[in-house]
């Protein structure tokens, strides 16, 4: 990959910076974390048990351990977990008409998350991979048992399209020497119903946000936005910052502080109508690995995250520079990127250090929690 650098070029102001090679509206919308789920926990005192196989039955699974094999990083034993949260950007089923993705129904992870949950489950660290990364992707065989050679040079967003989501998997691994232990996945209709399941989520932007390729067009000031908004927010791209993806990555960020505030407020571990109706729509949208491909398990997962609210939570973009030969791609810093896996394998914070002086996006600030 490209030598360390510490800057990018510098984009121009509104109106003048380049206009994206790829203009299709990308973004797949947050892969709303695993507290997302937590509305699961409700079945732990329902004793309703037809409920309990009925959202059974709405998870979907991969067995992304059987097909990776053991030639993967050590897991560590220090009690911390890192789960890969991907979203996919289809348009299959009711996802075809938010758009996104290729007519063909095949997807592509357009928002990819590192999760780390730190040892006493009471902090994360959570790592954005821009997908428009350029990086080497290594061989990889997909659930159906298809073999993908290797490519050098490639966007990260083509490991999941290539080879699914174990593809996915293995590729991160590759470049972070960190076992991911878990794995989850939600899709635009997923997460746009979670969202209205939630009441919607309390923001306040500090500028006027109009992208007509995302379907948002918020005024400056405090909005409760419900789930075709939350979806157009998390998707944008062209109307914050530089146009990037990166711009995109900081309002994912923070609306994930958002919705986590909003979770721990609205009051759905005293409402047991809204706690059914988020798990029936979190278990219809998540994809997860086997090892969470239950109720019991997913139920077990996401209340050890209960305790994790929106102080605790430091959210970074993997280090990257502006990629000088295709403004519309970035190569990793790796450097500075090595600072932030070493943080995580140790399981200690990530050092400021590793983020200075990266390219960023220039949208931060633009969406703020309430």
């Amino acid at each position: 990959m490209s030598a360390e650098s510490t800057t990018g070029p510098r984009r121009g102001g509104k109106g003048q910076r380049r206009k994206p090679r790829d203009a299709r509206p990308g973004g797949k919308g947050l892969k709303v974390m695993a507290w997302t789920a937590a509305g699961i926990v409700v079945l732990g005192g329902t004793g309703a048990g037809y409920l309990y196989f009925e959202l059974n039955g709405n998870l979907e699974s991969v067995d992304i351990d059987h097909v990776l094999g053991a030639d993967r990083p050590e897991k560590v034993d220090n009690g911390s977990e890192n789960i890969l949260v991907l979203g996919s950007d289809t348009r299959a089923g009711g996802n075809k008409e938010l758009g996104g993705g290729a007519d063909d129904g095949s997807a592509r992870s357009d928002t990819a998350m590192i999760v780390h949950v730190y040892e006493g489950h009471k902090k994360a660290g959570v790592v954005s991979v821009p997908r428009d990364t350029l990086i080497d992707r290594p061989e990889c065989t997909d659930t159906e048992g298809g073999t993908h050679p290797a490519a050098r040079g490639v966007m990260f967003n083509s490991a999941y399209s290539t080879g699914g989501a174990a593809c996915a998997v293995k590729t991160v691994e590759s470049i972070t020497d960190l076992r991911m232990d878990h794995y989850l996945e939600v899709d635009f209709s997923g997460f746009q119903t979670l969202i209205d399941d939630l009441g919607g989520v309390e923001v306040t932007t500090t500028e006027d946000i109009e992208d007509p390729g995302s379907h948002l067009d918020l005024a400056a000031g405090t909005h409760r936005l419900d789930g075709e908004q939350a979806l157009g927010l998390v998707r944008t791209r062209h109307g914050v910052g530089d146009g990037s993806d990166l711009g995109r990555i900081q309002l994912q960020q923070a609306f994930v502080r958002a919705l986590v505030q909003q979770v721990g407020e609205v009051g759905v571990f005293t409402d047991p109508k809204r706690l059914y109706d988020l798990a029936d729509s979190a278990t219809k949208a998540v994809t997860t690995d086997s090892g969470l491909g239950s109720v019991n398990a997913l139920m077990s997962f996401a209340n050890g995250l209960k305790g994790i609210g929106p102080a605790h939570l430091h959210m970074v973009t993997m280090p990257v520079r502006y990629d000088p030969a295709d403004l519309n791609r970035v190569l990793p810093l790796t450097d500075k990127a090595q600072l932030v896996w070493d943080a995580l394998r140790n399981d200690e914070p990530i050092p400021k250090s590793a983020t200075e002086d990266t390219a960023a996006g220039e949208a931060k600030g633009v969406v703020n929690t309430t």
